[in-house]
C-alpha cells in the first residue's frame, strides 16, 4: 500500500497563492511515488488578489480554500480537518500564498505569523516524527516553527542572477536554523526533524530542472514515511 500523503495548498496562482507549476510536479511525484494523496488548504481569506496578467493587486475578494480547490479539481477539504495520526507525511508546495496566506512572511519576514491550523499541522506531523517536504519559500515555516533546524531555500548569495531572493536564507538564519546552499535540482534532508526542503522557483531556473528538484523532495519525503 502507497504512502498516505496530505498535501497543503495556498491558493492559486503564483502572486497571491500556491505556485501551480510547484503543486502540480509535486503531485505527479506523489503519483509516480505510489503515494495516496488527499489535498488541503485553510478555510480563510486571502490577504491579496492579485491580476496575474497585470501583476498588480486588484479589489476582489477570494477564499483560500475556494482557489485551491480549482488545483484539487474540487477534491479538497478544509485543512482544520486535517489529522496527522491518518498520514504518512506532509507537503507544502511554495507561492506567494504560502508567504501571504499561510503565514505573514511577506509582510512581516522572520517577525511574521503563522496561520494556527498550519501551525498545528506541522507541529503534529513533527511531533509524531512524520515526514514535512517544504519547497520554494514554504521553507521558512519550517524555519519559524522549529527553531534550529535545517531547510535551503537555494544560495545565500545571488549567484549568476539566479537567485534574486537570496536574502531570505539570512533571514532563515536569524531564525536560529542552519540554511543549506542546494542547487535547484537537489534537495536538503534535515534528518533529525525528517524535514525536507527544495528551492523550486526561488531560483531562476528552466522549468524541467525546478520538476526534478521537487521530485528529489518528494523522494526523499516518501523514504522517511
Amino acid at each position: 500500500m502507497g504512502k498516505r500523503v496530505a498535501l497543503v495548498l495556498a491558493g492559486c496562482g503564483v502572486f497571491d497563492g500556491s505556485e501551480i507549476h510547484e503543486a502540480s510536479a509535486a503531485l505527479v511525484h506523489l503519483s509516480r511515488g505510489g503515494a495516496e494523496v488527499k489535498i488541503f488548504a485553510p478555510n480563510i481569506e486571502q490577504r491579496d488578489v492579485v491580476n496575474h496578467l497585470k501583476g498588480s493587486p486588484t479589489e476582489e475578494k477570494r477564499n483560500v480554500l475556494v482557489e485551491s480547490a480549482r488545483l484539487a479539481r474540487g477534491n479538497i477539504q478544509d485543512l482544520a480537518e486535517l489529522k496527522a495520526s491518518e498520514f504518512d507525511a506532509v507537503i507544502f508546495p511554495g507561492g506567494f500564498g504560502v508567504a501571504k496566506n499561510l503565514c505573514s512572511w511577506a509582510v512581516d519576514g522572520k517577525n511574521c505569523t503563522v496561520n494556527e491550523h498550519v501551525n498545528f499541522t506541522l507541529q503534529a506531523f513533527h511531533s509524531a516524527k512524520k515526514p514535512i517536504g517544504l519547497c520554494c519559500i514554504s521553507p521558512v515555516l519550517a524555519a519559524k516553527v522549529f527553531p534550529g533546524c535545517e531547510v535551503t531555500v537555494g544560495q545565500d548569495k545571488d549567484v549568476d542572477g539566479r537567485f534574486p531572493d537570496a536574502e531570505t536564507a539570512s533571514a532563515i538564519v536569524e531564525l536560529g536554523c542552519k540554511h543549506i546552499c542546494k542547487n535547484v535540482n537537489e534537495s536538503h534532508v534535515d534528518k533529525a526533524n525528517k524535514i525536507v526542503t527544495t528551492c523550486a522557483f526561488m531560483c531562476k531556473a528552466p522549468l524541467h530542472e525546478i520538476f526534478d528538484g521537487i521530485g528529489t523532495m518528494v523522494q526523499e519525503v516518501l523514504k522517511l514515511a
